[in-house]
């Protein structure tokens, strides 16, 4: 067949589009490999920064603290005892708080100060890879972080162990929820939760086929399997865990109410929930923390 021809000309199109056919496939073939690969990396990025004593921080009743996890892993946050109780003798509440992604312990200062509970116990960890804390994150490491928490903080004497409640924003949802499934957790605050890695993945990387998420972070499952009082906040304009996956959070465990924000985006919330906000969980842990 000679190349003037048509049939030439036919020939040459098909093999420059089986060329770029080929071409699409295997950069198509090289994201899906990386998106296997990284995407512990890609949910759990890591946040480095400089752990500093709760008393710089405007935060004089704290101490840092050191905990290894089972699997031999430092991690180091904050411990900030309670105020005295008005019943002597009595061990008080304790609170567990999970941030979101990016965060540390010390970039929440200024929010802790602000809306620590009064009168309870707190204990908030910087997770593996973030702050000062070793290792690398990871989903099970998560998990791995919110056991070494939990028996830290209900080891401690003057802490009640019948009742410790978890809070957990965004990405601090999973250990959150995780806690509340596998110990005896008291009540459950979440703040701008999603509904699973699965559901996260369809919203944000439409490209990429549901086989390819190897990361559950399933919150819908952990929310339906809860015996705790459950509090959800969540931001009506949140474009990255959306507003849906706050309510059917909030559905599937049965939550006392969901606290919608209006005009809250994901990492708003504080500010425009402001304080609203701040009462609504400070009394929501007063009642179920009693």
């Amino acid at each position: 067949m000679r190349e003037g021809t048509p049939q030439g000309y036919v020939s040459r199109v098909l093999v420059s589009l089986l060329r770029i056919l080929l071409g699409v496939a295997i950069a198509y073939g090289a994201l899906l490999l990386l998106a296997w690969r990284f995407q512990n990396r890609m949910a759990l990025p890591g946040a480095r920064m400089r752990l500093v004593p709760p008393a710089q921080a405007g935060l004089p009743d704290g101490e840092i603290v050191d905990v290894t996890t089972a699997d031999g892993v430092r991690l180091r946050g904050w411990y900030l005892a309670p105020s005295p109780d008005p019943r002597p003798g009595r061990p008080a509440p304790g609170l567990l708080w999970f941030y979101g992604n990016m965060e540390t312990v010390t970039g929440l200062a200024p929010i802790v100060r602000w809306l620590r509970p009064p009168d309870i116990a707190l204990l908030i960890l910087d997770y593996r890879g973030y702050g000062e804390s070793e290792g690398s994150p990871s989903e099970q490491g998560l998990y791995a972080d919110a056991d070494a928490a939990w028996a830290y903080l209900s080891a401690r004497p003057e802490v009640d162990a019948s009742r410790i409640a978890v809070y957990g924003r965004s990405v601090g949802a999973v250990p959150a929820l995780h806690l509340a499934t596998t110990r005896p957790v008291r009540a459950v605050a979440l703040e701008s939760a999603f509904s699973s890695a699965a559901d996260m993945a369809r919203v944000h990387y439409r490209m990429l086929p549901s086989f390819i998420v190897r990361l559950s972070m399933n919150n819908l499952e952990r929310a339906a399997r809860l015996t705790a009082p459950l509090l959800v906040f969540h931001g009506t304009e949140d474009a990255i865990a959306l507003p849906r996956m706050g309510r059917a959070v909030a559905e599937a465990g049965h939550a006392r109410e969901l606290v919608l924000i209006r005009g809250a985006g994901h990492n708003e919330t504080y500010d425009v929930g402001g304080e609203a906000y701040k009462q609504k969980l400070h009394q929501f842990l007063q009642e179920v923390l009693r």
